[in-house]
């Protein structure tokens, strides 16, 4: 809801209050909407006095958020937006309860009270605005208005009095049967109590500030209207208890406060390309985001109370603290010097009292130099001394966070104009502040630290020994003096030696920076992302071998993904992050087995995206490796990759792909992938996680989800795997051959491939890729390991004599694995042997 005020109208009936359900549809708008032959007949249908009544029917006119609800209610809040209706809404409950059934008759109430921010407001607006409760009346009904009184008198005897909210006391002693006030509240801007019902809008014509008012951001002066608004009225004193119903004459627990916005902090006020009102917010009346500030005073007395700190004087400390954070607060010192520094305030100690003043430029005594003691060590009575600026920072840098937004850490700087050492003199406070003030604290520090350089000394009498430390004293014009901020005072026997630095006003009036829309993350849904863990052989050789890849979908995608990990299902760390999504798909028919290295020209292969896309490639894109996918069944170790040429588009986010190679780098599978297996395109947005090599082959636990969500969020999701580092496996060896021997002998040999830069056509050999070449050698019968033997070379010979110890029957299989020190042995090959 937009630009939310309120009007409110209480009902003396001590009941809970009700609120509407909001609409716009009126009878009016059914009949304009109902056609001419419609609004003609019902108009034909009237009399004469009833068309000269119409106008004044305000059920045939009034929208259903402006009737009156039913039932017994105390108050009844209005919020809407400027023309939303509510003062006519107002104006017609005032008829309502004071006419009666002919213009002489009583209503249920006779006294009634209109309450306004100002007489002249409440004349203006609630009596002869156009809208007001004169023109709403007919000519039989309508009241009377005398100035002198201030009250509308009906002609059955009803009274309405005005009353303005700068003269409360007036309301005691009348006693009323109802009354239609304004909502309370004031606007953040500077001097906003003057008159809290101003406001800037530029759009609107009632835009102005309040008397007085320089225009700056305030939140400070809204906290203190609402603090002393509420501390007077909640005082049984101030507010008595009616003599006519059971309850205080201004029943605290209905009173609204204008203005509280539906729209969600912090995106309103910062999302302005949706609500172009959000650069009102800064000097509004809004409440959003501004309710949970502390006032200084009450932060540095909090402090002080945690830490034992007692007799602390903290009246003359002014500010608004929108965040603070402190770890331990243990120290006095510690908790208080951010505040201290952001904030331009001195800690005094005076009789054994601890005050706490602002820095504001502000002289407190005038000092005649003809009152000064001249001190023996000293040539004359006052001694001023200008420091060197060699050593000045000319940059300062403060970093802090930024309110009004997702509370990042952002940092200001100011620099002198003539800085030429680039020297940077950098804090950082943990206070949640606006960009706005942290250029302010960080302009009043470096125009403080530039005047600071000019110091003075000099002796009180006696009869100023009331002048202490924090205090600033006046000195004569002339000869560069002006006012000092006391930093040290030495007591001596009947006199008192102060050391001042010199200060400027203007380094404490802020400048008035223009407030800036921060930029938010955009908000990511609590949604559970879906993860693929590939533990694949290695694709470039620039890969580390025994780590996994991780390819990441989700709908939407919440901008980033977090994978945190641990050896236990507790403490875990982040592993890494995954910034970009995997187009993955899902096979909607099968995927047969075909023999790898050469073009599979089968059935057509039918895949529905369900992130990205797909696309055709060339030829010789496709033999450099383009269109590199993995088909699988989501098992970190149960994929096979696969490559296409062609990508036929054939309905919404569904492909066909043809002309495709299998079972690239040694993935070849012998059984069909079915139905339902997962296709993850490997375009570089999956990553390998961070894996220790020792970690290897052992269970661990994973959670992953939204990088912007806490690792035990629900939209998380568990799981424990094991990864055996498939990239560290050598591929099987093919071209496996079986040749007759003398004696009966059988010879083996094959061809070995290697897992590292074997795409090379210019060598004999393909590097070996192990440490050494060496095979195991096994003789499976019935899945059965009948022998095992381990080879150097490319080559084994089964002689007949262990042939005849073997003593096989039937069909037999010899299979051929390459070994490595890392892995073991990788995928064996098979050759089966009749009997």
């Amino acid at each position: 809801m937009k630009n939310e005020e309120k009007k409110s109208l209480v009902s003396p009936v001590p009941m809970p209050s009700t609120s509407m359900k909001p609409a716009k549809a009126s009878d009016v708008d059914w009949l304009v909407s109902a056609g001419p032959e419609t609004q003609k007949e019902f108009l034909d249908s009237l009399s004469d006095g009833e068309i000269l009544s119409l106008p004044y029917l305000f059920d045939f006119w009034a929208m259903d958020h402006q009737r009156t609800p039913e039932g017994d209610w105390r108050a009844w809040v209005i919020l809407g937006g400027r023309g939303a209706g509510k003062t006519r809404a107002g104006a017609e409950w005032v008829r309502s309860q004071v006419e009666g059934a002919r213009p002489l008759d009583a209503g249920h109430c006779h006294r009634l009270a209109l309450v306004g921010e100002t007489i002249d407001q409440v004349r203006d607006v609630m009596i002869f605005g156009e809208s007001g409760i004169l023109a709403c009346s007919p000519p039989d009904r309508r009241p009377v208005w005398q100035a002198t009184r201030k009250r509308l008198i009906w002609p059955n005897g009803a009274t309405a009095q005005v009353f303005s909210a700068h003269d409360p006391e007036s309301l005691r002693g009348p006693q009323f049967d109802g009354a239609w006030v304004d909502e309370y509240g004031c606007a953040a801007v500077d001097k906003g109590t003057n008159q809290p019902n101003k406001f800037l809008d530029p759009k609107s014509s009632e835009s102005t500030l309040p008397h007085f008012s320089d225009g700056r951001r305030d939140e400070l002066i809204q906290q203190q209207y609402l603090r002393a608004f509420l501390g007077y009225w909640n005082d049984p004193d101030n507010n008595p208890q009616s003599d006519v119903y059971e309850g205080a004459m201004l029943d605290m627990d209905h009173a609204y406060a204008w203005a509280w916005d539906m729209r969600p902090y912090p995106y309103f006020p910062n999302n302005r390309g949706l609500w172009s009102d959000g650069e009102n917010y800064t000097r509004g009346h809004w409440l959003n985001g501004r309710v949970s500030s502390r006032t200084l005073s009450s932060v540095i007395d909090e402090i002080c109370l945690r830490t034992g700190l007692e007799h602390c004087d903290t009246s003359r400390a002014h500010g608004l603290v929108r965040g603070y954070t402190v770890d331990q607060v243990s120290e006095a010192r510690g908790a208080l010097q951010p505040l201290m520094l952001r904030y331009g305030v001195d800690a005094v100690d005076r009789d054994g009292r601890l005050h706490f003043v602002m820095r504001d430029g502000q002289s407190d005594r005038l000092i005649d130099l003809d009152t000064l003691v001249r001190d023996p060590e000293r040539d004359g009575v006052l001694e001023e001394t200008r420091g060197s600026t060699v050593e000045l920072a000319g940059r300062v840098r403060l970093r802090f966070v930024e309110a009004d937004g997702d509370f990042e850490v952002i940092a200001e700087e100011a620099i002198l104009p003539d800085d030429a050492t680039h020297a940077v003199s950098t804090s950082e406070f943990p206070l949640a502040m606006t960009r706005a003030e942290g250029r302010q604290t960080v302009e009043r520090w470096l125009s403080e630290a530039r005047v600071a350089t000019d110091t003075v000394q000099l002796t009180l009498p006696p009869s100023q020994l009331d002048t202490g430390a924090g205090d600033v004293i006046a000195l004569p014009e002339g000869q560069g003096r002006g006012l000092f901020r006391i930093d040290r005072i030495d007591q001596m026997a009947a006199a008192q030696k102060l050391e001042a630095v010199r200060i400027e006003p203007e380094s404490y009036r802020p400048a008035d920076f223009a407030e800036e829309a921060v930029t938010l993350r955009p908000f990511v849904p609590p949604s559970p992302v879906a993860p693929f863990f590939l533990d694949l052989p290695l694709l470039t050789g620039e890969e580390v071998p025994h780590a996994p890849h991780l390819a990441v979908t989700a709908r939407p995608w919440p901008g980033s993904v977090a994978l945190y990990a641990s050896d236990e299902d507790a403490n875990y760390t982040l592993n890494s992050l995954v910034t970009a999504r995997t187009p993955v798909g899902v096979l909607e028919t099968p995927l047969f087995p075909a023999d790898p290295g050469r073009i599979d020209r089968g059935s057509d292969l039918q895949v529905r995206m369900l992130a990205g896309t797909l696309q055709s490639i060339s030829d010789l894109a496709l033999l450099n490796g383009g269109n590199l996918c993995a088909i699988g069944d989501g098992t970190p170790d149960g994929w096979e990759l696969i490559q296409f040429r062609e990508a036929e588009l054939v309905d919404t986010d569904t492909y066909l792909l043809r002309h495709r190679l299998r079972g690239q780098v040694g993935t070849e599978r012998a059984a069909p992938w079915p139905e339902g297996s997962y296709l993850v395109r490997l375009d570089g947005t999956a990553e390998q996680i961070d894996l220790a090599e020792a970690k290897r082959g052992l269970a661990r636990y994973y959670r992953i989800g939204p990088a912007g969500r806490p690792v035990d969020d629900p939209s998380f999701s568990a799981v424990r795997l094991a990864f055996d580092g498939l990239g560290l496996r050598p591929l099987s060896p093919v071209h496996l051959r079986l040749a007759p021997g003398q004696g009966g002998d059988l010879s083996l040999n094959w061809i070995r491939r290697t897992r590292i830069g074997g795409d090379r056509w210019d060598t004999a050999e393909v590097p070996l890729g192990e440490e050494k070449e060496e095979y195991v050698v096994r003789v499976v019968q019935a899945d059965a390991v009948i022998r095992e033997v381990t080879v150097a070379a490319p080559t084994w010979t089964y002689s007949a004599a262990a042939q005849a110890a073997d003593a096989l029957s039937g069909l037999y299989e010899l299979q051929v694995a390459q070994l490595s020190a890392r892995f073991g042995p990788g995928r064996f090959s098979s050759l089966t042997v009749p009997g």
